[in-house]
């Protein structure tokens, strides 16, 4: 299953460190098989507040994603970044092709049990109960 390393950038110091990161980052990611799906583009923000920009690096798998951040060749090159930027950076598993969010939602309506759970509507409840 695939998994992303996601990066919230918010602040940007122009350094000649950033440049030599960007110049370097492509050969750390190779070995795991990452690649760029979003690099920092002004974002269409449809709700909420977004400063910064956002970075989105596809790996095959989280067991890659991890591999590649904490490589020698990475952490090599990370204080370039950090020094200079200010951001939050997670790795996260994504989902499969036939991904249903349906399912999620059973998962959470067993965990709740038979409870009624905030913002249900009273149909709801009677469905549950049959």
């Amino acid at each position: 299953m695939p998994a992303y390393g996601f990066a919230h950038l918010r602040s940007r110091r122009r350094h000649a460190d950033i440049i030599e990161y960007l110049e370097r980052i492509q050969a750390t990611l190779a070995p795991f098989a990452g690649r760029f799906r979003v690099h920092g583009p002004p974002a269409e923000v449809l709700e909420g507040t977004w400063p910064g920009s956002m970075v989105l690096i596809e790996f095959p798998g989280l067991a890659e994603a991890r591999a590649w951040y904490h490589s020698p060749q990475y952490q090599d090159i990370l204080r370039l970044r950090t020094d200079h930027i200010d951001g939050d950076v997670l790795l996260i598993e994504g989902v499969g092709p036939d991904y249903d969010p349906t399912e999620r939602a059973d998962k959470l309506r067993a965990e709740a049990g038979r409870a009624e759970l905030p913002g249900a509507s009273p149909q709801s409840a009677d469905t549950r109960a049959r």
